[in-house]
């Protein structure tokens, strides 16, 4: 049955400090601890995992665990503990903006130990219940379901140590929702709290992870948004088509920031839903702020698509620096940069050529003074994109 939306934040807070602990294992890089054990270990202990029963590949790597869990264990004090990691780094978005490229050449790096799925959408959807973007709440993923992901990664941090006194390897995931999607919010507060959310996704992953590292790759937000169109988009998709659902977007976006600020438009999640382009998610700058305010300039790393496409070695170096991850070989350096792109836009998306230039030009009025401020906050002119 699906849940209601009484849980408050404080409780939230509270539930997942009873899983995870506020120190992590000072000789393992990755945020790891050992979790006491409790009942019958040798029940499968993955059998009731919702990502297990939404995801065949994640129900076999849970199928292979279960048969070597007992092994996993070890003992403490007359205890049985369980080596249980969080992400070491979170690619937190945007969509359409390269983040499977990024994931997929970071996982070439010997350090660093990626596990499906890709984007389990945790932070912003799942734990609230919300499988997909846009449906009501349904029963909420809890946070051991979504630990359970990175055992595979625990288990080789724990084969790593035997012999050593520490462990480099890392792991993280990409959800490209949890830069933008708080969704949710209306469901945890109602309407108790006026325009606005009080708390954003970022909020609680600094609770449990105040030291995390965070990658956000971004785009020209016009090319942003019609490459959206086009991957999400269902029947009937054409240039006119799109230049319609914009003007359509822009008149409902308009009309709120007559009668609210930016950044409670920017969050209704009304207007979101009933909007049939995503504008909100090429606001950029309300986002990177709103991170800014939880965790500091050197926890975030952002990037641009343009650059990446032309130069990935170099993109991927800076991403490798700013986890402070191994020197590579050459070879292995190639390897990386000259890997094939992931995920590109399909062929038959390619085939209904470029959007309309009437329809370039009234998103790149809209984008411009945002993307001029996200160049001010982040001193970078090239994040103007030349709007």
């Amino acid at each position: 049955p699906a849940e209601t939306n009484q849980s408050n934040p404080l409780s939230l807070c509270l539930q997942m400090f009873s899983v995870a602990p506020r120190r992590f294992l000072p000789d393992v890089k990755n945020p790891c601890w050992f979790e006491e054990l409790r009942g019958d270990v040798s029940a499968d202990p993955y059998g009731s995992n919702l990502f297990g029963r939404s995801f065949r590949q994640i129900q076999l790597i849970f199928e292979q665990l279960s048969g070597s869990f007992t092994q996993r264990l070890t003992r403490h004090d007359g205890r049985l503990q369980l080596l249980r990691c969080l992400p070491y780094f979170y690619i937190i978005g945007q969509p359409k903006c390269g983040t499977t490229d990024l994931y997929e050449r970071l996982r070439l790096h010997p350090d660093v130990r990626l596990t499906p799925p890709k984007e389990p959408h945790w932070w912003s959807r799942k734990r609230f219940g919300i499988i997909h973007s846009g449906e009501r709440p349904q029963t909420r993923f809890p946070l051991d379901h979504y630990l359970d992901l990175f055992d595979p990664v625990a288990l080789q941090i724990q084969q790593s140590l035997l012999g050593n006194s520490s462990s480099n390897i890392i792991t993280g995931e990409a959800s490209a929702s949890t830069m933008w999607d708080n969704d949710a919010w209306l469901y945890l507060y109602g309407n108790s709290t006026g325009a606005e959310p009080p708390s954003l996704v970022q909020d609680f992953i600094h609770a449990l992870q105040p030291d995390t590292r965070l990658i956000a790759i971004l785009r020209d937000p016009v090319e942003r948004l019609y490459s959206d169109y086009l991957y999400f988009g269902t029947a009937n998709k054409s240039a006119l088509d799109f230049h319609q659902k914009v003007c359509e977007s822009l008149r409902m976006f308009e009309g709120c920031l007559r009668d609210a600020g930016l950044r409670a438009c920017v969050y209704n999640s009304t207007l979101n839903k009933a909007m049939s382009v995503r504008l909100e998610v090429g606001l950029y700058v309300v986002f990177v702020l709103d991170w800014l305010s939880v965790f500091s300039r050197d926890q975030l790393l952002v990037l641009r698509l343009e650059d990446h496409a032309l130069n990935p070695r170099l993109s991927m170096s800076r991403i490798f620096r700013f986890l402070s991850l191994g020197a590579l070989s050459d070879q292995r350096q190639r390897q990386i940069s000259k890997s094939p792109v992931s995920n590109p836009r399909r062929a038959s998306d390619r085939d209904l050529g470029p959007m309309r230039p009437a329809t370039r030009e009234l998103l790149t009025l809209f984008y411009s003074p945002f993307s001029q401020r996200l160049a001010e906050v982040l001193q970078d002119e090239s994040f103007t994109w030349d709007l």
